[in-house]
């Protein structure tokens, strides 16, 4: 079962947080986060880039104030990293976790 939250920002957009099972990996995981204007459209850029079984239910997990500020200096405003959080390990674009790169 995938944690997550929300955090509401002054502004009224929001940044969601998720814990969920890395592709391509046995049971590893990843923190994704995504900075939208509202819940909803958070959860549906997540399901456009393929991520289809993801939901929010409740707010168990929510983002700290160092996620949001990662995810809000963003250009994309969508980041992940591996889970638990490792604090030597720097915040990756999405792009990198759904075409790694082959080497």
């Amino acid at each position: 079962m995938a944690g997550g939250g929300f955090s509401k920002l002054p502004n009224g957009s929001v940044v969601v947080a998720l814990t969920l099972p890395s592709p391509g990996t046995n049971g590893g995981r990843v923190r994704v986060l995504v900075h939208a204007a509202n819940r909803a459209r958070a959860l549906t850029r997540l399901r456009n880039l393929g991520l289809r079984a993801v939901y929010l239910r409740g707010n168990t997990e929510p983002p700290t104030p160092d996620e949001v500020t990662a995810v809000l200096h963003h250009p994309d405003g969508l980041i992940w990293r591996t889970a638990p959080d490792a604090a030597h390990e720097l915040w990756h674009p999405i792009r990198a976790l759904l075409n790694p790169a082959t080497p």
